[in-house]
């Protein structure tokens, strides 16, 4: 096996990164636009229970597309490459978004994001096997804590544009016609982009099981879900799977709901704060996910994640019961919180690519990360239902969903002392 050169790594770290920052601009469009584009497409039928109904619908399509997406196209980047799968996951979510612009109803809107989602899915696990797969060992926790960070440099940059121009009711389409821009780096990467080495050296291999294995048959790419899934790798995919749902069920069933929060209390005199309250997100988000890479190679991997998991269940409930929307210390607490929570974030691209040989390891980080969006959209959805149960109240269901963090404190307990190293 031949590696890339450092200028082709450099390059291909940048592309992923590139990936990865748009998808978050794709992730966080929803969050400031929900209200707007419900207030507008509903018209004298928009009230404050019906936009938040709305909002956890949207954000449950985007997730189950993206649970899709994330093992689908995982797939194929085991099958035709990591960076061709990376390119065509890119255009995904940049054509779907764009559509988004000329939708006339609440539901054209729902089936878009879901596909949006698809492709939102399948960066992750393309960018996250390409990157770590070209870069050595020692490189991979700054590598994972640059990926990890890419997500939320994308929310952050959304939520100064957002500022700058505030998406309201009547001026919301100009965002999804910017959010099909990607396109053109979908291209470039599927066209261009070098592919990983490790990947190259094994696509025409038959190859057999690992040492120890108890499923005594050659591993061809038809069965890389059937591996997945027989031991020796199923207990390592469900612990994948369960470590990954956490973060993802807390920040979207929990979190997140901070932004219409601050929406609803402010638009009528502050039309900007819901993108100010999301760059102060995104800013402690950014810093979160990039050094949640080195906490864990600091810590160790199972410690990072138990301290993460109390840190993050403890600012959830401050920033949802012990504060509000335009209170002076609200703002300081979202960027906590943001930064703890999203340690996670930096965690998980150093972790799953391990715990994976290298034929199965698109496939197997994309399943760990994406299963947990279904669980995420059913999160959502539950918490939806909070919302309208308990008449439209986003602090409470805010701590409620502030729960699902303190799991992460016992479900660590299941993953291995020590990850397998890549292979």
């Amino acid at each position: 096996m031949t590696p890339l050169s450092p200028s082709a790594r450099r390059i291909v770290l940048a592309a992923a990164f590139a990936g990865l920052l748009f998808d978050g601009f794709e992730l966080g469009l929803m969050p400031v636009a929900s209200l707007a584009v419900s207030e507008s497409l509903l018209g004298n039928a928009y009230t404050k229970e019906l936009g938040g109904s709305w909002f956890a619908s949207f954000t449950a399509a985007l997730m189950f597309g993206a649970a899709i997406g994330g093992i689908a196209l995982g797939r194929l980047g085991d099958w035709i490459g990591r960076a061709k799968a990376l390119g065509i996951s890119i255009l995904f979510y940049s054509l779907f978004a764009g559509i988004g612009a000329w939708v006339e109803t609440q539901e054209q809107m729902l089936a878009l994001r879901f596909f949006v989602g698809l492709g939102v899915g399948g960066v992750w696990p393309n960018a996250v096997a390409l990157a770590s797969e070209c870069w050595p060992d020692k490189s991979r926790p700054k590598v994972a804590g640059l990926l990890g960070a890419a997500v939320n440099v994308g929310i952050l940059m959304l939520s100064q544009i957002a500022r700058i121009w505030p998406i309201t009711a009547d001026s919301w389409r100009w965002m999804f016609f910017l959010a099909s821009a990607p396109a053109f780096l979908g291209l470039i990467v599927f066209w261009l982009l070098p592919e990983s080495p490790a990947w190259l050296a094994i696509k025409n291999l038959p190859l057999p099981l690992k040492e120890g294995a108890t499923v005594a048959k050659t591993i061809t790419k038809r069965s890389i879900l059937v591996e997945l899934f027989v031991p020796p790798l199923l207990r390592l995919t469900l612990v994948g799977v369960l470590l990954g749902s956490i973060p993802l069920v807390g920040a979207w069933a929990a979190s997140k709901w901070m932004i219409p929060w601050a929406d609803s209390v402010s638009k009528l005199t502050h039309p900007g704060y819901k993108a100010t309250v999301q760059g102060w997100w995104a800013i402690g988000a950014v810093l979160g996910s990039y050094f949640g890479a080195q906490i864990a190679a600091w810590l160790g991997r199972r410690r990072a994640y138990a301290v993460i998991s109390i840190g993050a269940t403890a600012l959830t409930l401050i920033m949802f019961l012990g504060t509000k929307p335009l209170d002076s210390s609200f703002l300081p607490i979202v960027f906590a919180q943001a930064f703890v929570s999203t340690l996670y974030f930096g965690w998980l691209p150093l972790f799953l690519p391990e715990l994976f040989p290298t034929h199965v390891r698109a496939t197997g980080s994309g399943i760990a990360f994406n299963v947990g969006r279904f669980a995420t959209a059913i999160g959502v959805f539950v918490a939806g239902w909070l919302f309208l149960a308990l008449d439209g109240s986003y602090s409470k269901v805010g701590a409620i969903g502030a729960c699902v963090y303190a799991l992460g404190a016992i479900a660590i307990l299941l993953a291995p002392k020590k990850s397998d190293s890549l292979t």
